[in-house]
């Protein structure tokens, strides 16, 4: 079932993305009881911009995210929007961070609910070693499900390394799921250089683990005892030298079965980095985690979506917002982001970056469910025919505006250019397959 791989290449292209679904355009824009609100926050951990909030840590979120909880939003995802992955130097932004937040949006029914908005809290778990291995993100998910059991639900995680400075201060550089590079020493005045040749680094990985808990009594139902279980995560890769430069992924593939089951793709880990003195692999492997539900949900249709985000100046402007906005109007929830170390420069020399993010919804009804397990992968007809990069562009371009003095992105059609049936936002490109 999915989408059928092409010829994997390094194109200069500057299309905004590609979005891959288990539906056809018409179902997923079928209306749905449930709509999404969403908002989009970005933080930093070097500074404070215009549409940027400074923390000194990402443990500081469950603080800064509480005005928002209070209205009912809880996080969806948590990523870094720049990996430095295979680089000698990290690049620009890279201790910039998104927080996804969601809510269902309020009505009568609704209303009644805020009681249940959970807590964020976050755990800070050492790692073994300067990178993740499959043993260890093993281990780490047992122990996910170790809180689980005491009725905290597993959110996500983001890895870090924090070199310890002799002083006893500590640097962060974010990672995920990769080796870790040598972490360079802070600049420093010219004036402090004397300061800087007596600091010892002492770099050490840590896991932020997050999760929401409940006061007792006050759990939705379905967030106790939830499972957590992995999924293969692989993809093909092209490379610049170390620096992976694209890839290809079936992702339909990847994640159709645990979709089948009702459960929810939570997070991801990917080994990207290549060992010193090992071959460089055409492919990458990971793990995805997979939340499976107390209560027996109904199976799951996804949409995937391979999106560059730009970066002008100090703050993104253009990412995976506005369309996220749009979807959320056809009950569409964001459940996972994956970012990678695809990293160009656009013809305005902007920095762009591709994330893959991940969305579900509940099938129509179970009878729809156990037709889909029934039906064999085929290829439908795609039109080469596809609104341009630069049109698109300006289509998901961001709205000023949000809660708090953040950016809050819309866009009212921003699906508008799909062809019916397939999704392609790759200019003159007829390479998606669907069920």
């Amino acid at each position: 079932m999915g989408c059928g791989l092409r010829k994997l290449e390094d194109p200069e292209d500057s299309s905004p993305g590609k979005i891959y679904s288990t539906l056809k355009r018409p179902q997923v824009e079928t209306k749905t009881e449930t709509v999404y609100d969403y908002v989009l926050l970005d933080f930093s951990l070097e500074g404070s911009r215009p549409t940027v909030q400074y923390v000194s840590s990402l443990a500081e979120l469950p603080q800064a995210l509480q005005p928002y909880y209070t209205q009912g939003y809880v996080l969806a995802a948590l990523h870094p929007i720049i990996l430095s992955v295979g680089r000698t130097r990290s690049l620009p932004f890279s201790l910039l961070y998104r927080a996804v937040l969601a809510r269902p949006r309020l009505n009568q029914q609704t209303a009644s609910m805020c009681h249940s908005v959970p807590a964020l809290r976050v755990e800070e778990w050492p790692l073994p070693g300067d990178s993740l291995t499959g043993e260890i993100v093993r281990a780490l998910i047992d122990r996910v499900n170790n809180s689980a059991r005491e009725g905290v639900r597993f959110v996500g995680s983001v890895l870090q390394q924090v070199s310890v400075l002799s002083n006893g201060s500590q640097l962060h550089s974010p990672k995920r799921g990769c080796r870790s590079p040598p972490l360079s020493p802070p600049r420093t005045p010219p004036g402090d250089r004397e300061l800087e040749d007596t600091v010892a680094y002492s770099p050490d990985m840590r896991l932020l683990v997050f999760f929401h808990s409940w006061a007792p009594g006050c759990a939705p139902l379905e967030s106790l005892a939830c499972q957590y279980h992995q999924g293969a995560l692989s993809m093909r890769v092209s490379r610049k030298g170390q620096v992976v430069s694209a890839l290809e992924a079936d992702w339909l593939e990847l994640t159709a079965a645990y979709y089948r089951r009702g459960w929810s793709l939570v997070d991801s880990f990917v080994y990207w980095d290549t060992p010193k003195g090992e071959p460089v692999p055409r492919s990458l492997e990971g793990l995805f985690v997979y939340e499976e539900k107390s209560t027996a949900p109904p199976a799951n249709d996804t949409i995937v979506v391979e999106q560059w985000t730009v970066i002008e100046g100090s703050s993104v402007k253009t990412d995976y917002g506005p369309l996220l906005h749009t979807l959320a109007e056809f009950g569409w929830l964001l459940t996972c982001v994956l970012p990678t170390p695809i990293i160009r420069h656009d013809s305005d020399g902007n920095l762009a970056t591709k994330q893959v993010v991940f969305l579900q919804r509940p099938v129509r009804s179970q009878a729809a469910a156990q037709h889909r397990n029934q039906v064999l992968p085929v290829h439908c007809d795609v039109s080469s025919r596809s609104v341009s990069g630069a049109a698109l562009r300006q289509e998901l371009s961001p709205v000023a505006g949000g809660i708090g003095g953040f950016p809050a992105f819309g866009a009212p059609s921003s699906m508008s250019h799909l062809e019916e049936g397939c999704f392609d936002q790759e200019e003159g490109k007829a390479e998606v397959t669907c069920m």
